[in-house]
């Protein structure tokens, strides 16, 4: 449906955990129909489709359930370019946050993070929100990218752990204990996201090594990078973005194309011209935040249904045969 970016950098992480274990690099990507050489192309850029083989590829070779874990803490604020020299020069936690929620996408858009208020007023939640489904892989990639989130938030806290609670939407792996003992605080798993539960006090603490010149500069250059990105990413890419920011209540053709400062009648036009659509794009996004839902477990078919706006769960249940072949039910089962 749409492009995503990941730089080529992450793939050369992967490549060197394999190289670590033991595992030749040019065999999983050969395996997977990529030649070694374009991991040294800075354009390289596999599609989404691609990128779950290499990953579910390099878990097979890697005979290692916790890959994403390993992979994670390689990903230090060192590898995220610019992003990360940003967020090291912040002057609080929060602006890290607002730094993340605004230019991740220049680093890689397979999620999206949102920060948001939860029942206890001492607590907020950033929330890791993915773009795509990701299949098998999913687990793996969210622990890789989570971990790298809170590598940065280590890094700027200078060992200071900012995260009170870290939240999984998947059952409990044999490997638990290592993954709290790897993000240094409690792992909830079956949860309804992933997400930190992150000290509301703290978010506004000063960081010791705020630099607001150095910040303002780093910022400009994400801005910039970002413009370039949305002067190549497709309208579907802008629309997918904006439907998975307001989740909770889907705007309708019209309401996006005045967010996106269109006519409806243009909206519809450029997106048919990226061979797409309005609804298209809309099925995608309740595709992927489906097999969400159903992973967690915390909502019933039911309420999922709701949750995405059918008003008929009858029509949610044939939408969801129509993506994966079975029934929500029976998808949740397996």
């Amino acid at each position: 449906m749409s492009s995503f970016l990941l730089p080529v950098q992450y793939l050369r992480q992967i490549a060197e955990q394999l190289r670590v274990m033991g595992l030749a690099p040019e065999h999983w990507l050969t395996s997977c129909g990529v030649a070694p050489e374009q991991l040294n192309d800075p354009d390289y850029q596999p599609d989404i489709a691609l990128l779950i083989q290499l990953v579910e590829r390099a878990m097979t070779l890697s005979n290692e359930p916790a890959f994403g874990l390993l992979l994670g803490e390689r990903l230090v604020v060192g590898t995220h370019g610019v992003l990360g020299f940003a967020a090291l020069q912040a002057a609080s936690l929060r602006q890290v946050i607002e730094l993340l929620e605004q230019y991740l996408p220049v680093r890689t858009t397979l999620v999206n993070v949102q920060l948001q208020p939860t029942a206890q007023q001492q607590f907020e939640q950033l929330r890791f929100v993915p773009a795509h489904a990701l299949g098998a892989a999913e687990q793996t990639i969210i622990e890789a990218i989570t971990l790298a989130v809170k590598n940065i938030f280590d890094a700027i806290g200078l060992g200071d752990s900012s995260v009170h609670e870290v939240s999984l939407p998947f059952p409990p792996p044999a490997y638990a204990r290592l993954a709290s003992n790897v993000f240094g605080c409690p792992v909830r798993y079956q949860q309804p996201c992933a997400a930190f539960s992150l000290n509301s006090a703290l978010l506004d603490k000063p960081l010791r090594m705020a630099d607001p010149d150095a910040f303002r500069e780093a910022e400009q250059i994400c801005q910039r990078e970002l413009t370039k990105l949305g002067d190549r990413n497709s309208l579907g890419d802008r629309v997918q973005r904006l439907l998975l920011e307001r989740q909770s209540s889907f705007p309708s053709l019209e309401t996006t194309a005045r967010l996106l400062y269109l006519t409806p009648r243009t909206l519809h036009r450029r997106l048919q011209s990226e061979h797409t659509s309005y609804k298209q794009i809309l099925r995608d996004v309740r595709h992927a935040l489906a097999i969400e839902h159903l992973k967690s477990g915390r909502l019933s078919v039911e309420e999922i249904a709701w949750a995405l706006g059918y008003s008929d769960v009858a029509n949610f249940r044939r939408a969801f045969r129509q993506w994966e072949g079975v029934a929500p039910s029976a998808y949740r089962q397996q």
